[in-house]
């Protein structure tokens, strides 16, 4: 609390920049503030009353003595060298291993969500043959849905029918083109909707 008081103002960006763990100490025990009245210890006496008994003076270097040795002091480096090379061999190591693991992956496929309506003649085709055949094309990338009958007027009703296709497997053309070989019951074929699967979020189109 009392090296806390020390400082006149809170650091600026210069300090901060050049003093990081400073400014992370400070903020911390700023963090305190409002506890320092509670704390153990007599607040009027110096911060240097809290401090080591002795403590050895730091000394400018540019008014050291010429055959005083210079002491390079990195605050926040390590000054273990092998240490450092060992630790960062290691990083490169678990690094090279991700960056292996994330080529070999296998890519979810893309995948689409497809609404179908299929159109038979009139009123007095079998629509449950019609189905039956609908359903009768099996294709890899290729999985059918749930599906209903809807009405359109004059008493004929259209196959409604969900599908999802592996986009690189499946041609919605040409799928379209399969259904409606079954002339006997099959007039037309049109895609209601379309929706894009991409890493579980859905990307719609109609």
């Amino acid at each position: 609390m009392k090296c806390f008081q020390a400082f006149k103002s809170k650091p600026d960006d210069k300090t901060i920049a050049k003093y990081p763990n400073v400014f992370r100490w400070y903020k911390h025990i700023a963090s305190f503030e409002s506890e320092f009245s509670n704390l153990p210890g007599d607040s009027s006496k110096a911060y240097t009353t809290y401090g080591p008994a002795v403590a050895a003076v730091t000394v400018n270097p540019a008014k050291a003595p010429a055959d005083e040795e210079e002491e390079d002091l990195d605050l926040f480096g390590s000054d273990d060298e092998e240490e450092d090379a060992e630790a960062a061999r290691i990083r490169e190591e678990r690094l090279a291993e991700y960056n292996k693991k994330k080529a070999t992956k296998t890519k979810p496929a893309a995948k689409s969500l497809v609404t179908m309506d299929v159109k038979p003649w009139d009123d007095e085709t079998d629509m449950a043959e019609l189905e039956k055949n609908v359903r009768a094309i099996e294709k890899d990338g290729l999985v059918w849905g749930t599906s209903k009958l809807v009405a359109i007027g004059f008493g004929i009703k259209k196959l409604q029918i969900n599908l999802v296709v592996e986009d690189e497997k499946i041609s919605i053309d040409e799928l379209q083109e399969q259904i409606q070989e079954d002339e006997d019951h099959v007039q037309s074929t049109d895609v209601v909707s379309l929706v894009y699967l991409v890493n579980r979020e859905l990307y719609g189109s109609k």
